[in-house]
């Protein structure tokens, strides 16, 4: 946990109706790596433990108030008339609060809880700044407003680039828009900002050449790498966001002893936990909930989520794991086999072609392929208890509920419907019926009627 030597409150700004990502789900709400970008700010900033969080809505408000619940209190921006009339719009949820303010956005996601503090500690400085800013420096600067400051970080001004003159223009430290400030300060200097300029909108900025002007200090501290401060406003963004977070999971999954044979092809979700010692084959997807331990294989074409997954488990390949699959040590799921909701004991395999659902299998079960647990009847889900030891036959059916004993078996093709005690053989079949010389008579009239036809 990274916490503050001085209390503060979060304002995050999300009230934009985020046009260019033509969709009826709130922009700030769009997932990354199965995590709604929201949430991955939120998470960062509750590393830091707020004393308040406040997120200002506009637009696709009932998304956000129903995505946040009791974490935040909402602030309504209706109309939208700028960045600091946004953050205007939070200060009656913090009227009783006193202390620093860190001002963020919700399609920029990816703000390390590291580099929050650093922004509230610098607001502590001996030179007790009115403002800090973030800023950060793109491999190209293109059309970013400008922090003019000089070397000890001291902001001299701060330009919008269509304001900016030549000299300006070179410098490349450019403004992310994040900002912190002593609530007294920035309601106070919120209130002196004008809306002169070609959008008659309210600017967060302003404040800080307000302050400047004031003779206050005010000062930048640059972000790691412009990719923690992107913003996000279309689909292409999105992507672009995905593949920068997925290709630094990757990075630390093997960092960490994992071993991705084609680690461009392997998909993490935002709480993926991997071990040492795993191997993962090429195209696997991993959806939320997965927890991955020391030694296991996962094969290729895999998709896995809300799955654990215990020391020396193989899986795959073109296996799918849902939510509540718990495998034991060294058990075996393979190609083509489904589970949901189910546990196996340690060594237990299903090797093929196979749907295990609301189950638990005992240690060293085999289920033969083509085994379906029928856990549905159109109503209600059922259980199926296979026990320790037991065999299932190929092409079984288990009508749940039902319970396999101990070292039973069932014989392949079997459709049990009740219990089948430990140690027993279950065999449900029709009676074969054997009709001898019938196949051969049955084709030589077919031929005959094929040589007729064709004749005709």
């Amino acid at each position: 946990m990274i916490t503050t030597t001085h209390p503060f409150a979060a304002i995050i700004l999300a009230a934009g109706k985020g046009t260019r990502m033509k969709s009826d789900t709130h922009k700030v709400l769009h997932p990354i790596a199965g995590r709604a970008m929201l949430e991955h700010l939120m998470a960062s900033v509750a590393e830091l433990q707020p004393e308040r969080t406040a997120v200002v809505v506009g637009a696709g408000r009932d998304q956000i108030e129903a995505a946040v619940g009791a974490r935040a209190t909402t602030c309504l921006q209706e109309p939208q008339l700028g960045t600091a009339h946004a953050v205007q719009q939070a200060e009656g949820a913090l009227a009783d609060f006193a202390g620093d303010v860190l001002v963020l956005y919700g399609d920029v996601p990816f703000v390390k809880a590291a580099t929050m503090r650093a922004m509230l500690e610098r607001l502590h400085g001996d030179d007790s700044p009115a403002a800090v800013v973030l800023g950060f420096e793109p491999a190209d600067p293109l059309a970013y407003g400008r922090v003019i400051a000089d070397d000890a970080g001291t902001i001299l001004k701060m330009v919008e680039y269509k304001d900016a003159d030549e000299g300006e223009r070179a410098t490349r430290l450019c403004n992310s828009g994040l900002l912190a400030a002593r609530s007294e300060d920035l309601f106070a200097l919120l209130a002196r900002v004008g809306n002169d300029n070609a959008q008659g909108e309210y600017y967060l900025p302003d404040i800080v050449n307000i302050a400047i002007a004031d003779g206050r200090t005010c000062a930048v501290i640059t972000a790691e790498s412009a990719d923690e401060v992107a913003g996000i406003n279309s689909r292409a963004e999105l992507a672009a966001a995905e593949a920068r977070w997925q290709a630094a999971r990757r990075l630390q999954a093997m960092d960490d002893g994992a071993t991705l044979i084609a680690p461009e092809t392997v998909f993490f979700s935002w709480d993926t936990e991997v071990g040492r010692d795993v191997t993962i084959e090429p195209n696997v997807f991993f959806g939320p909930g997965v927890v991955i331990a020391d030694n296991v294989l996962v094969r290729a074409n895999s998709h896995i989520e809300g799955a654990s997954l215990a020391s020396g488990v193989k899986v795959g390949p073109f296996a799918r794991l849902r939510p509540g699959t718990v495998l034991g040590e060294n058990s075996f799921i393979g190609n083509f086999v489904e589970v949901k909701n189910a546990v196996l004991g340690e060594g237990a395999k299903a090797s093929h072609l196979t749907y295990l659902g609301d189950a638990t299998i005992g240690a060293g079960a085999n289920i033969g392929a083509g085994t379906i647990t029928c856990n549905y009847d159109g109503y209600f889900k059922y259980k199926t208890v296979i026990g320790p030891g037991a065999f299932i036959g190929s092409n079984s059916s288990l009508i749940a509920p039902v319970t396999i004993g101990a070292d039973a078996i069932v014989a392949a093709g079997s459709a049990v419907s009740r219990d089948v005690a430990p140690g027993e053989l279950r065999m449900v079949r029709a009676e074969q019926l054997v009709k001898d010389g019938w196949a051969d008579r049955f084709h030589d009239a077919m031929k005959k009627k094929k040589a007729a036809e064709k004749k005709g």
